[in-house]
């Protein structure tokens, strides 16, 4: 590759993250910037839970963490399954939950 400014480096080794990946993993994060969803997730990431309990949790009103729920659903970071009348949700086992996970990790050691 040849680049405008020789500063000593190559990028030859370095790849780019492709475009489709780039898009969903930017629109995940767009979506962790709330930090009740950050909280949210992260609570989700170590433990199944209801909307009651995540709602107790977070001092928040169920239909907040509702709303909040749907939005990282629709992000395709969490999952949900119902027992009886109750829904559970937890983090999806993906390489996008997993990679923002760390991300969160790295960020909370600073």
């Amino acid at each position: 590759m040849n680049l405008p400014h020789n500063h000593g480096d190559n990028l030859n080794n370095f790849k780019k993250i492709e475009d489709k990946k780039a898009v969903e993993i930017s629109d995940a994060m767009k979506q962790l910037g709330d930090p009740s969803r950050l909280q949210i997730f992260w609570l989700l990431c170590h433990r199944e839970e209801c909307v009651i309990n995540i709602a107790a949790f977070m001092d928040m009103s169920s239909p907040a963490v509702s709303h909040h729920l749907r939005v990282l659903k629709i992000a395709n970071l969490i999952e949900s399954r119902r027992e009886g009348k109750e829904m559970f949700y937890h983090a999806k086992d993906n390489e996008l939950t997993h990679a923002l996970l760390n991300a969160t990790i790295e960020l909370s050691k600073i």
